[in-house]
């Protein structure tokens, strides 16, 4: 393969790579964020103590959570044929990245909100604030800097299964790497993709601990 092939192959796979792993945080995210929470103020001694729905919720969470990605992904092709109309490319693989990060996501949201002091919240409670103020105004500031170092772990790891979804047809970095490294058996494609993954996994890293840092109050 001529270089300028390769540079080209390997920057339509960043461009995809990002793209699948930008779009399934974010949505990922979305579905998260409340879903965490509700797992958090739902719990015993929470903001609003549920445990029936708790344990419902939990249990979703749980059972999404332990199924490997390999398999939820071929599990919900139909799902996904069915939603974007293909199972193949780059925005078919956003289907399960989504359905296999947003659990990921719930229990990590739910983790950081743990470590709000509740002496915060006793506060809140007692100024009179309602469960929507404690949660948007007291809850969710305050977990910042946890959430956005969780940012960056979610990122990391739907990034690995990304490159996983290059085995049944998705698009991206894995794509390259399987279909060239692997059956064509082309190593030095193969050792570029892995190189451009490091890279990408760092970035995304870096920015996501400076962002923490600065939004902690902690350390001003």
């Amino acid at each position: 393969m001529q270089i300028d092939q390769l540079f080209q192959l390997m920057k339509d796979g960043t461009l995809e790579t990002l793209y699948m792993v930008i779009v399934s945080t974010i949505i990922a995210y979305v579905i998260g964020i409340p879903t965490g929470v509700i797992l958090f103020i739902t719990d015993k001694n929470g903001i609003s103590e549920n445990s029936i729905v708790n344990k419902i919720v939990g249990v979703i969470v749980n059972l999404l959570r332990s199924v490997p990605f390999i398999i939820l992904l071929v599990a919900i092709l139909p799902f996904t044929r069915a939603l974007v109309g293909t199972t193949i490319g780059s925005t078919a693989t956003i289907v399960p990245l989504v359905v296999a990060a947003a659990p990921f996501v719930a229990r990590m949201v739910e983790s950081s909100l743990k470590e709000v002091d509740a002496g915060i919240i006793e506060a809140a409670q007692a100024m009179g604030s309602s469960n929507w103020q404690i949660i948007t105004k007291v809850l969710l500031p305050e977990a910042k800097p946890s959430l956005i170092v969780g940012s960056t772990i979610a990122v990391t790891t739907i990034l690995g299964y990304s490159a996983m979804a290059g085995f049944v047809g998705g698009g991206g970095l894995g794509a390259i790497a399987i279909n060239y490294g692997y059956y064509r058996y082309q190593t030095n494609v193969m050792l570029v993709t892995v190189v451009l993954l490091v890279i990408v996994v760092q970035i995304f890293q870096e920015a996501g601990m400076k962002i923490a840092g600065k939004s902690d109050k902690r350390t001003r």
